[in-house]
């Protein structure tokens, strides 16, 4: 049963202990609430404002447990918090293992928003995108937007080539071992009835380009620091990746960088502007 008056309570707190910064946003000078407003809080969890201000005043219909992940998100709640979170919503909380996809450890999001004027994403080990700064939508679009199978990179590689578009074509041969490679060992890792497992499976049936690569039987394959993307609007950008990993959630994340002084460090600069733009 749901504890609207704890829940509330709860988010208020968790709201007034959250600081701009903490979350990429700017402090500004007029600034007079403790913590984060609740427009800024609501856009953090994606919901609108009027309900997340339900909650916080205990009113409104209970809460799916789609909207308490997201709600636990935005407030970089860590594991312990985020199952108090779910019983507070009358939900059982998730498995801890069986969804951790979804969960992004906070000292990550604490980094990631840190991150706003660079190209950034969190990934999982199957290449799904769950968080990216501004300009890593403006290099790269709204990866976070993909369901099912799709939301994997190493699936969309192989099933849409305008997901090839975006790399040079150099590239081409070396990223389809890296990926192929990659699932190839997870599925080793994780078992026969795991994610990795099941896409692999559909990427057997619905790619030729995929069975080329997988038939190959290669392992360790990785990927070089250096990208080369292709973008619509300012063209070949030259960029290293950087990672960071943590192993508990089997999260990276990816930040790229150019060379300063460089074509793709000022190309870069083209694209805060571009950035800038975006919601």
């Amino acid at each position: 049963m749901i504890d609207r008056a704890g829940l509330a309570a709860f988010l208020r707190h968790r709201r007034a202990a959250l600081q701009p910064e903490d979350v990429g946003l700017p402090r500004g000078q007029r600034r007079r609430v403790e913590g984060l407003r609740r427009e800024e809080m609501a856009a953090l969890c994606h919901m609108s404002t009027d309900y997340y201000a339900r909650l916080e005043r205990g009113r409104g219909p209970q809460p799916s447990e789609q909207m308490m992940a997201a709600i636990a998100l935005g407030l970089h709640l860590g594991l312990t918090e985020r199952d108090h979170l779910f019983r507070l919503a009358g939900h059982l909380p998730p498995v801890r293992g069986a969804s951790r996809e979804e969960y992004i450890a906070p000292g990550l999001l604490r980094i990631l928003d840190r991150l706003d004027d660079t190209p950034a994403e969190i990934v999982t080990e199957l290449g799904e995108t769950l968080r990216q700064t501004r300009m890593g939508v403006a290099l790269t679009g709204d990866l976070t937007s993909f369901r099912g199978p799709a939301r994997s990179m190493g699936y969309r590689w192989f099933t849409d080539p305008s997901t090839r578009d975006r790399y040079a074509p150099d590239d081409h041969d070396q990223l389809s071992r890296v990926f192929a490679s990659g699932l190839r060992e997870i599925v080793a890792k994780r078992g026969t009835r795991s994610q990795a497992e099941r896409l692999a499976g559909l990427l057997l049936k619905e790619s030729e380009l995929f069975r080329k690569y997988w038939d190959l039987q290669e392992v360790g394959v990785r990927p070089s620091k250096g990208k080369r993307f292709l973008h619509p609007e300012v063209g070949l950008l030259e960029l290293e990746c950087q990672t960071l990993l943590d192993p508990d959630e089997s999260h990276t994340l990816l930040v790229y960088t150019a060379e300063p002084g460089g074509d793709s460090y000022e190309k870069l600069q083209l694209l805060s502007i571009i950035a800038g733009s975006l919601p």
